[in-house]
């Protein structure tokens, strides 16, 4: 016959003259671990989704305050070329492109 250490740090509750008996008499041991169901919320179920979305909407609202300020350079960038540019005159009609701050 084999001689088996107990288990170690598997199930260190069994107590060695139960652990002998069901060696010599070939039983099997059943190690019954008592465990309780958590009654809380999973929050990990709950945040991990939140957080997600929250990066997505502010990853948009990142795209239309750039896409505003885009725009707005555009703009000014316009309106500063208009004034330096002058009037501009095509057959006869003439486009002021900006006005004068002088009225």
């Amino acid at each position: 016959m084999t001689h088996h250490d107990p288990p170690g740090i598997i199930a260190p509750h069994i107590p060695a003259d139960a652990y002998r008996r069901a060696q010599t008499t070939g039983a099997p041991v059943v190690i019954v671990v008592p465990t309780t169901n958590p009654t809380g919320v999973p929050w990990r179920r709950i945040m991990i989704p939140l957080a997600i979305a929250g990066a997505a909407a502010l990853g948009g609202w990142g795209l239309v305050v750039a896409l505003c300020a885009l725009l707005d350079a555009a703009a000014h960038t316009v309106t500063v070329i208009a004034g330096a540019a002058g009037p501009i005159g095509f057959g006869g009609i003439t486009l002021r492109l900006a006005r004068t701050k002088h009225l």
